[in-house]
């Protein structure tokens, strides 16, 4: 299947500006967000995990708008993040972070942590093997986790 360069593409429809009319000559929303109270997408978007969320706010300025402001969405990611890193979350929620920092400034290091308490990095021979993997400090008691995890192994 090649591409039509004169076909217009999904995602443009998808935000685009200018309305299309209805028979009855009333514009018509172009996606579920614009039909929708803001509370249904919301509670679409929380259906999404974060790297989806992240994406969704991409799409369009509306889309980009409800999620940004939206602390439910971010908070409900956050906690699932906080499940791996308690110490971390709870002391940026302390420190007064938005859901949404707290989420960014945690994201990578509860995806590491969780590799490394599976076990992931169990048998690496070398820096090698690592390459590509996005790497965050950690500190002293999280590294004691995962030596436990890995003495239990």
């Amino acid at each position: 299947m090649q591409h039509d360069p004169t076909r217009t593409s999904p995602v443009f429809l998808l935000c685009e500006k200018r309305p299309s009319l209805t028979s009855a000559g009333e514009p018509r929303p172009h996606n579920f967000v614009e039909m929708l109270p803001t509370e249904m997408s919301v509670k679409i978007f929380s259906e999404l995990d974060a790297e989806s969320l992240c994406s969704a706010a991409c799409t369009c300025r509306l889309w980009h708008d409800i999620i940004e402001e939206s602390n439910q969405l971010w908070r409900k990611q956050c906690l699932l993040v906080r499940a791996v890193c308690q110490r971390e979350v709870d002391s940026d929620r302390r420190d007064g972070l938005s859901w949404k920092v707290t989420l960014v400034r945690n994201y990578t290091r509860s995806c590491l942590k969780s590799d490394w308490l599976r076990g992931r990095y169990s048998h690496v021979r070398s820096a090698e093997e690592l390459s590509g993997r996005r790497m965050t400090p950690l500190d002293a008691e999280t590294w004691g986790e995962i030596l436990q995890a890995e003495l239990d192994r």
